[in-house]
C-alpha cells in the first residue's frame, strides 16, 4: 500500500508536523542547513560520522562536544557540556508543557500526576530504546474523547482502565513490529483510512470546545487572537511556544476579569506527592479506547521515521521498541492516575531549531518533569485554568487534529476521484462528527469507535470486491 504513513501534531507551536512517504516532506517540515543534508535526506558531516548507524559506545557513553558552531549537529550519542545540555533539556520541558498540561486540564485528571508519569515515561522510553532514540513522551490528545465518555458512564477509574488497555495493546503491537516489521500496519491502515480516523477524532471533540468557549466567550476570543498573533509575529522558539504564551496571557486576562478561583493554589504545598488513583476495568468502555491505539501507532512510527530522516540514522529496527516503550509508559500512567503518553512533535521542533539530538537532553527533560510533578502547587495552578482559556485554545487544537488527518491524505496523494477513497473517508467522518452511538449489550460504541471501524471495514471490503469486479476505482485482479 505504498510508503509508510505517519502523523504528529505540533501542539506547542500551533502548527502541523506530518511525516509521510520520504525525506522531501520531512525536510520541508524540519529543515536543516543544506550542507548537512545529502540528496537522500541523510545528514552529512558530524551527524553521520558513524556511517548512518546509531553509536553504541556504552549506555551513557555520550561523547562530549565542547565547541558547537551554528551548523554543528549533535548526534544522539553525543552531548554538549552539562550546563548547555541542561539548558537544552529545559527547552524541551517548555516545548512539551503546553500540550501536556492541557490534557489533564480537559479530562479532569490531576495535572501533577500527569506530569510525573510523563517524566517517568520519558526515562523509561530512553531505557527501552537503549538511550539512542531522542524522544519525549507527553500527554496524548487522542484520549480526550474516550476519557470523557468513560468518566461520564463509569467514573474516572474506568477511563484509567481504558488507558491501561491501550498501553497493553501498544506493547503487543510493539513486540509484533519488532519481530515482523511494519508492513502489516501499512496494509491494514493505508493513508485514506489513517487520515479518516485521525480527522474524525479531532472533529468529534468540537462540541467540547464549544461548551468551554461559551462559558467565557470574551476570554476565549482573546486567547484565540493571542495565539494567532504569537504565531505570525514571532520566529524560532517563541513562535513554537504560541500555545503556552496564549494560555499564560489568557490566564492573566481571566484573573483580571475575576474568572479564576485561586483558593486551591494558596493552600497547595510546594513539594509533595500528587494524587494517585487506581484503574478499574469495565468491558463497556474498552471499545471507546481501541481507535486510540491506532493513532498512537501512527504517531510513534511517524516520529521515529522523522527523527531518522533528520539525523541520517536508520531507526527502523527500533520502531518496535519505541511502540512497546510508549505502551509500557501508558500502562504505568493509567495505573496511577495519569494520561496516555505519546511521542511529541513539539520536541522534534526543538531538535530542528538547535540541531541537538542528544538523548542526554531528554534525561534532563524527563527528570525536570518528574520534579514538576512532585509540586502540588504547580498542579493547583494548572487546575485553576478557567473554561474560557481552555475554550479558546481547544477551538484551535481540536480543529488542527482534524486538519492533520486531511494532511495525511494530501501528503500521500489520496485520489478522491475513486469511490473506494470517497466512501472510506465520507462515511466515517459523518459518524464521528455527529457522534453516532450504538449499544451492543452492555458495551457502548461511540462515534470515534464506530467511525474507525467503518473506515477499516469499508476500505477493505471495497478493495476486495472492487478488485474482483474491477469497480470502485480498484484495478481488477
Amino acid at each position: 500500500m505504498g510508503g509508510a504513513t505517519s502523523a504528529k501534531l505540533g501542539f506547542a507551536s500551533g502548527t502541523i508536523a506530518i511525516s509521510a512517504r520520504g525525506h522531501k516532506l520531512c525536510r520541508r517540515l524540519w529543515p536543516m542547513s543544506p550542507e548537512h543534508l545529502g540528496p537522500d535526506g541523510s545528514v552529512e558531516g558530524p551527524a553521520s560520522a558513524a556511517g548512518g548507524q546509531a553509536g553504541e559506545a556504552g549506555f551513557f557513553g555520550w561523547r562530549t562536544v565542547t565547541a558547537q558552531g551554528v551548523d554543528t549537529v549533535i548526534r544522539p550519542d553525543e552531548r554538549l557540556t552539562w550546563p548547555r545540555t541542561v539548558g537544552i533539556g529545559l527547552q524541551h520541558v517548555v516545548a512539551m508543557f503546553g500540550a501536556t498540561f492541557l490534557v489533564p486540564a480537559l479530562t479532569g485528571f490531576p495535572p501533577a500526576t500527569t506530569l510525573l508519569f510523563s517524566g517517568i515515561g520519558t526515562l523509561l522510553f530512553l531505557l527501552i530504546t537503549r538511550n539512542r532514540l531522542p524522544s519525549y513522551l507527553g500527554s496524548s490528545f487522542a484520549i480526550i474523547a474516550p476519557v470523557g465518555a468513560a468518566t461520564a458512564s463509569n467514573g474516572q477509574s474506568s477511563a484509567l482502565g481504558g488507558i491501561v488497555i491501550v498501553g497493553a495493546l501498544l506493547v503487543v503491537i510493539g513486540v509484533i513490529v519488532h519481530l515482523a516489521g511494519t508492513g502489516w500496519i501499512e496494509t491494514l491502515m493505508p493513508p485514506v483510512v489513517t487520515g479518516a480516523i485521525v480527522a474524525l477524532i479531532g472533529l468529534n471533540l468540537a462540541p467540547n470546545a464549544k461548551e468551554n468557549y461559551e462559558q467565557g466567550a470574551v476570554t476565549a476570543t482573546v486567547v484565540l487572537v493571542l495565539l494567532i498573533a504569537a504565531i505570525v509575529l514571532f520566529r524560532g522558539l517563541i513562535g513554537r511556544l504560541a500555545i503556552v504564551i496564549s494560555v499564560v496571557l489568557g490566564y492573566l486576562f481571566a484573573l483580571i476579569r475575576d474568572e479564576v478561583d485561586t483558593s486551591a493554589i494558596a493552600s497547595a504545598r510546594w513539594v509533595g506527592f500528587p494524587d494517585f488513583q487506581a484503574p478499574s476495568f469495565h468491558l463497556s468502555v474498552i471499545p471507546m479506547f481501541l481507535p486510540v491505539v491506532l493513532v498512537l501507532v501512527v504517531e510513534n512510527i511517524g516520529h521515529v521515521k522523522s527523527v531518522g530522516m533528520m539525523t541520517g540514522i536508520d531507526y527502523d529496527k527500533r520502531i518496535g521498541r519505541a511502540l512497546a516503550a510508549d505502551g509500557l509508559a501508558t500502562m504505568l500512567a493509567g495505573s496511577g492516575g495519569g494520561s496516555a503518553t505519546t511521542t511529541y512533535a513539539e520536541n522534534i521542533g526543538v531538535m530542528a531549531a538547535t540541531k541537538v539530538y542528544s538523548t542526554a537532553a531528554y534525561w534532563v527533560a524527563g527528570t525536570a518533569a518528574i520534579l514538576l510533578g512532585l509540586s502540588p502547587k504547580v498542579g493547583a495552578v494548572i487546575d485553576s485554568i478557567p473554561p474560557g482559556v481552555l475554550g479558546g485554545v481547544t477551538t484551535v487544537l481540536y480543529g488542527l487534529v482534524g486538519i492533520i488527518g486531511i494532511q495525511i491524505w494530501v501528503s500521500n496523494g489520496v485520489d478522491f476521484s475513486k469511490p473506494i477513497n470517497q466512501f472510506t473517508a465520507a462515511i466515517p467522518l459523518i459518524i464521528g462528527i455527529a457522534n453516532y452511538e450504538r449499544a451492543v449489550g452492555d458495551v457502548q460504541f461511540g462515534g470515534i469507535a464506530l467511525g474507525s471501524v467503518a473506515a477499516l471495514v469499508i476500505y477493505h471490503v471495497m478493495h476486495f470486491v472492487g478488485g474482483w469486479r474491477g469497480t470502485a476505482g480498484v484495478p481488477q485482479r
